[in-house]
């Protein structure tokens, strides 16, 4: 991949119902609101979640005809070297891609996450999704050995670090996300934060605070907005204006590229 295509932003992890479809549409309007060009890909075309919501979204901005900043988007079914080369095509001109991916072991799943420049695994702040990135021991709650995944990634990684020189490629920068922390009891959370910290340091994953567990998400779906289109939601309240500045400061922290240009222009938003 060249140094200077689109930066590679891949929502995944071999789990469903953490919130990686709903995370990775408002990460995509974030960006496109800051200008962005973004385009969008989903591989799970069972579900398809993120591009229903992206229709969704287009139909909103037909049908009451205001304009709503998005990303180009489309369902990919196919093999890998398929795959690349409608990448090359789509992003043309564009800034970011975000893929998201199926909620299962995947071979195209596999192929995006060892090639991002930013791999988001959202999870939510249970042992039951701990054990996806990593197995802890049932009396100490110590991490006892990495999960199939964190070994593929890290692999990954360590190929990717060798690259860098030979191919001018970006270092991965691999974020777990914690989604739905609102509904966990303090010491389970406690718990958690000391596992995730206790492997982040051996395979270099950063940890993020990513959306609470909200109704307006599940509520925003049918129509395709987001928490960051001011003016088409009506009355805001105050746990949607709480919402809103936790999707900020997840953007925040992924650290993408040119994000903090447009800095200012996303608190406005």
């Amino acid at each position: 991949m060249a140094p200077n295509s689109a930066h590679r932003i891949v929502f995944a992890n071999e789990k469903g119902g953490t919130g990686k479809s709903t995370t990775a549409v408002h990460i995509a309007v974030a960006l496109s609101y800051l200008g962005a060009r973004v385009v969008a890909i989903d591989l799970d075309p069972r579900q398809r979640t993120l591009v229903r919501y992206l229709e969704n979204r287009a139909d909103t901005a037909q049908r009451r005809q205001i304009s709503l900043p998005t990303a180009t988007y489309e369902v990919y079914e196919g093999d890998e070297a398929g795959l690349e080369a409608r990448i090359a095509e789509l992003t043309k001109g564009a800034d970011f891609i975000l893929f998201d991916t199926p909620g299962r072991d995947d071979p195209l799943a596999r192929h995006v996450a060892t090639e991002a420049d930013t791999l988001v695994t959202p999870m939510n702040d249970s042992f039951v999704d701990f054990d996806l990135i990593g197995q802890v021991e049932g009396e100490t709650f110590k991490v006892k050995k990495l999960s199939f995944y964190a070994e593929l990634i890290w692999e990954a990684r360590m190929k990717r670090s060798r690259a860098t020189i030979t191919e001018q490629r970006r270092e991965m920068d691999w974020v777990v996300v914690r989604n739905r922390t609102g509904h966990v009891e303090a010491r389970n959370m406690a718990r958690i934060e000391q596992a995730l910290s206790e492997l982040s340091k051996r395979v270099g994953f950063r940890v993020a605070h990513g959306l609470s567990e909200r109704v307006i998400y599940r509520e925003l779906f049918p129509s395709g907005l987001t928490l960051l289109d001011k003016g088409h939601l009506g009355e805001l309240g105050t746990s949607h204006l709480v919402a809103r500045q936790e999707l900020r400061s997840l953007l925040k922290s992924l650290n993408l590229p040119n994000f903090e240009r447009g800095q200012s222009q996303l608190e406005l938003a």
